[in-house]
């Protein structure tokens, strides 16, 4: 099966039948032909679009694995040069 694409306005419209409507998402969404969890996300994703610290969240969020990842290489690093310079120094007669 292959992926879809909805157009923004689809969502939109979907997203806002969801929260103006007292029934079940599952029973939107199966109306709508849209799976249950993808109008879950939908709904998910504009309420943090909403929220303006959600921005500021993404943005550390994603700040802060790529640091994670910068100390993950450099401590590899690290490592790799203290044992070139063990075995190096084993190596010589000083």
């Amino acid at each position: 099966m292959g992926t879809y694409k909805y157009s923004a306005e689809f969502r939109a419209d979907a997203v806002a039948l969801a929260r103006s409507s007292g029934r079940p998402v599952s029973r939107i969404a199966a109306e709508l032909g849209v799976n249950h969890e993808t109008l879950r996300q939908w709904i998910k994703t504009a309420e943090n679009a909403e929220r303006p610290e959600a921005l500021a969240e993404s943005t550390r969020d994603a700040e802060i694995a790529a640091l994670r990842k910068q100390v993950r290489e450099l401590e590899m690093e690290r490592d790799i040069l203290r044992r070139a310079a063990k075995y190096f120094a084993g190596e010589t007669n000083w």
